[in-house]
Order: structure tokens, then C-alpha cells, then sequence
């Protein structure tokens, strides 16, 4: 075979890059869309292109999805949020958000990933997560009490934030949760108070998960990554831990 199997690797890796831009591009067009073009006044948008940033996504390409978004010198984009139910395998339930410009076409291939995966199936499972508002953020001061710093900025619950960020090297990381009403008011509040936001965003947290061994939970996350490959899929929402 030769070398072949280099040029295979180059073509999964761009094809990978390629699906990663795609959903951070489209989630610029839709924090655009619903919060305006201005990120110092739209907290989903920041964070947006902050993560477009860390991945590499150009300036000229950052621009042009808020213009898109925001209907700025063209036809605003029209993407639809759908959202579907069901249990990865060993019974965990997932919630997997999707942005689509075609319902039809999403619907028939998630539904295809579901029956693919080993013992994965659809099913309702949203009461078995609340719906709610997630903020990520670190904090140059290390020592800072984060249910202070919750209490203060209206959040309804906190948690220490492991971080993997070079940025953020000696920072003190928290992931806030809000009623969903409240999501730009505490980031705005925590932003104001020296946060840096990594991400606002609404959000599904399980309100259980239920116990695997290694071996499970292998055969759930290569399940999720499957899921989570689609072009459409904006999010997967999983109950493990």
C-alpha cells in the first residue's frame, strides 16, 4: 500500500477540521441571529467566537457568519434547533441538538446513527434532564470563592472547572448554572466581576446518571463521537459522568 494510508489520514483530518468550523461558524450565525451582531452586548456571541478563535477559524470567516446571522448585507440564515430523544447504549439517555436548514434530512440520518449503535434507541427522556442556562469561565485571581461569586452574579448553582486551557494556565475555572431566563444577566454580572466566559449557552444537565463499568462506558462515548461527527449536530446532551 505504501504511503497511502498518510493521504487517507490527511483527508479525515480536513474533513474533521472541516466539520468543526461548520459548527462553529453556524453557532456565530445563530447567537447573531438572536442576539445581534455586537458581542460586548450579546454574551452567547462572545463566547462564540472565542472558540472559533482557539480552533483557528479565520477573521474573514468570523465575519462573515455574524453577518450572515444578523442579515447584514444578505439573506439572514434560517437554521432550525431540533432536538431528539433516546438512550445510548446500557440505557443512557441522550439529548442530541441539532441546527438544520433540513429537518427532513436530519431527522432520517440521526434516527440512522440511533439504529447503528449498539443498542442505541430513541426514546423520551427529556424529563430526565433540566433545561437551564451553562456559563464556563476562569478568573485570574485563584482565589476566589466561586459561591461568592455565584451568589453575586444571580446563578442558582456552581462548580469547580478542571481547565485544559494554556490561556488559562493558574486561572480558577467554574462551570455556573441559571434558570434559562437568567443565562445573559449572571454572564453579563460574572463578565463584569472579571470572568473571562468560555461559554453561555442554554443547556440540558442530567439530573442522574446511572452507574457504568470501563468497558460500558467505552461502548457509550464511542456512541456519543458518533453522534457528535454529524454535521448537524450541534450538541449531545449524555447522563454520564
Amino acid at each position: 500500500m505504501g504511503a497511502q494510508w498518510k493521504q487517507k489520514w490527511r483527508e479525515l483530518a480536513a474533513d474533521q477540521k472541516g466539520k468543526i468550523v461548520g459548527k462553529l461558524t453556524r453557532e456565530i450565525q445563530v447567537a447573531a441571529r438572536l442576539g445581534g451582531p455586537d458581542p460586548d452586548l450579546n454574551a452567547r456571541l462572545h463566547a462564540a467566537i472565542a472558540a472559533a478563535r482557539k480552533q483557528s477559524v479565520t477573521r474573514d470567516a468570523i465575519e462573515r457568519a455574524i453577518a450572515k446571522g444578523s442579515g447584514i448585507g444578505g439573506e439572514p440564515v434560517n437554521y432550525q434547533t431540533v432536538v431528539f430523544e433516546g438512550f445510548a447504549p446500557h440505557r443512557v439517555p441522550v439529548m442530541v441538538e441539532c441546527l438544520t436548514d433540513n429537518n427532513n434530512r436530519t431527522s432520517s440520518e440521526v434516527r440512522v446513527l440511533f439504529k447503528a449503535g449498539s443498542m442505541g434507541t430513541p426514546g423520551s427522556v427529556a424529563w430526565m434532564f433540566e433545561h437551564c442556562g451553562l456559563i464556563e469561565a476562569h478568573h485570574p485571581d485563584a482565589a476566589q470563592d466561586i459561591e461568592t461569586a455565584a451568589i453575586e452574579a444571580g446563578a442558582d448553582n456552581v462548580e469547580p472547572l478542571e481547565l485544559d486551557d494554556e490561556d488559562a494556565a493558574g486561572h480558577l475555572g467554574a462551570r455556573f448554572l441559571t434558570a434559562t431566563t437568567d443565562l445573559d444577566a449572571v454572564t453579563k454580572a460574572l463578565k463584569a466581576a472579571g470572568w473571562q466566559i468560555t461559554t453561555s449557552e442554554l443547556h440540558h444537565q442530567p439530573k442522574d446518571c446511572p452507574p457504568l463499568d470501563d468497558t460500558q462506558r467505552a461502548e457509550v462515548t464511542a456512541f456519543l463521537q458518533a453522534l457528535d461527527g454529524h454535521a448537524d449536530v450541534h450538541r449531545v446532551y449524555a447522563a454520564m459522568k
